[in-house]
């Protein structure tokens, strides 16, 4: 049985392909978004200060099967890793300037539930089973076998509804948290932004 909560080693490192260069800029779209919180999040009303959206591929569930050779596809593998760091962390990112957290994937919302409680996250999944956000802004996406098409993982910062940094490719996704609250750190918000 696969553990979730840890990376085998030898896993491919994901190379950057270019499929993010064009993100840092524009403003998100005016969508809206279910979370396992029960609200919905619309994107394009963020408000001023920073959030952050780390986008993820398919978080497994204890006792049910990955796809076929998701190990060896590049950057898919760690996102309930990625998830526990963010967790881990979320004090820390909060104190860093990040107004708010979420994780998006297109699992839906019943799915991502699950994956909240039983990990424990203080942050809500929202869930794009339709690729809204991917079709408005051309997110890298891939398709996994018998699983159909999926976010590739990165993480927008967002500030002020715009597309501050992007971070693509991520690896390892187990310490990515880590990467962005050092860049929280290095990029501070004074009272003039927010």
């Amino acid at each position: 049985m696969t553990d979730l909560n840890r990376l085998p080693e030898g896993l491919p490192v994901p190379t950057d392909d270019g499929a993010a260069a064009h993100l840092p800029g524009p403003s998100l779209p005016a969508l809206s978004l279910e979370g396992t919180d029960g609200h919905r999040v619309d994107l394009g009303g963020l408000g001023a200060g920073r959030t952050v959206f780390y986008v993820y591929p398919l978080t497994g569930r204890p006792g049910t099967d990955l796809p076929d050779g998701w190990e060896v596809i590049p950057g898919a593998r760690g996102c309930t890793s990625e998830a526990c760091d963010f967790r881990d962390h979320f004090v820390d990112l909060q104190a860093a300037g990040a107004d708010a957290v979420y994780g998006l994937s297109s699992q839906d919302v019943a799915y991502q539930t699950e994956v909240v409680e039983r990990l424990g996250l203080p942050f809500a999944m929202l869930s794009d089973e339709g690729f809204q956000l991917a079709d408005a802004l051309d997110l890298p996406t891939f398709v996994a076998p018998g699983a159909g098409r999926l976010y590739s993982r990165l993480t927008l910062i967002v500030r002020a509804g715009r597309i501050e940094y992007v971070f693509y490719p991520i690896f390892p996704p187990n310490t990515h948290a880590q990467q962005v609250l050092t860049w929280l750190r290095q990029h501070p918000l004074d009272s003039s932004d927010l």
